[in-house]
């Protein structure tokens, strides 16, 4: 079962197309035990995690899936490597040179390298984090493993909640809201004052791949509408946000 996923990076095109479509992540999975170095590599021997930039050294550190979280290796002898938490405002860990193993409990993740053409970063998901069901008790026996596990204080919930408001307040209301929309009805909470469209397009992408590992339809152009239509789909079919969570959202504003 994969427990952690890595977001490879992407080589940036000189002369993009903002309107151009946006081409689907690649992803590593991996299962507990199983491991992934980063770096540059050598000519003719790519690494897993293949990190361009000629600051980074060629086996700069590795990744080791451990259950619901991961593990952070740097081969670095004098360099520290920063590790984000993207759904914290400002928390991160160092992990220094040298440091093997260090534990990683966050459940989004940028890893940080210096590098020469400015800072060089992967992204790394740990989705299958558990969470305490109400009325659980621990004495009773392994507990029932969560098919979604969703943190309802994470902003990729609210983003699903979002995207699901018009259907949870009118059942016959087939609008999906679109990535502005939800920018600018998340926008007045305190934790989304910051919020962009390419941030609402990452939590959308981590829902459709990590979380609610929606498969892949062949006969689906890859449109971002239909992804999150899916995503709306699937969401409330098993009751994944509910009319109690819209308290969540700020208050709406009658026009």
């Amino acid at each position: 079962m994969t427990t952690v996923t890595v977001q490879l990076p992407e080589r940036a095109p000189r002369h993009q197309d903002p309107d151009a479509p946006r081409p689907k992540p690649r992803l590593l999975h991996m299962t507990p035990g199983q491991s992934a170095e980063f770096g540059r590599g050598t000519p003719g021997s790519p690494l897993p995690i293949p990190l361009h930039d000629p600051g980074v050294s060629r086996r700069a550190g590795l990744v080791t899936a451990t259950e619901d979280y991961w593990q952070l290796s740097n081969y670095s002898a004098s360099t520290t490597y920063v590790v984000e938490n993207l759904e914290g405002g400002g928390e991160h860990i160092k992990v220094a040179p040298g440091r093997i193993g260090a534990p990683v409990p966050f459940e989004l993740s940028r890893v940080i390298l210096p590098g020469v053409d400015g800072p060089v970063d992967f992204k790394v998901f740990a989705p299958q984090h558990a969470y305490r069901e109400p009325g659980c008790d621990p004495a009773a026996g392994e507990p029932t493993t969560t098919p979604f596990s969703l943190d309802p204080t994470s902003k990729y919930f609210l983003v699903l909640l979002a995207l699901c408001e018009p259907r949870l307040r009118s059942p016959s209301n087939p609008a999906v809201p679109g990535v502005g929309e939800v920018v600018e009805r998340l926008r007045p909470l305190p934790s989304c004052a910051g919020l962009t469209r390419s941030a609402v397009n990452y939590h959308i992408d981590y829902l459709a791949t990590a979380k609610l590992r929606l498969r892949e339809d062949p006969d689906e152009t890859a449109t971002g509408s239909a992804t999150r239509s899916r995503l709306v789909d699937l969401a409330l079919r098993f009751d994944l946000v509910r009319e109690d969570h819209l308290n969540l959202l700020p208050p709406l504003v009658r026009r």
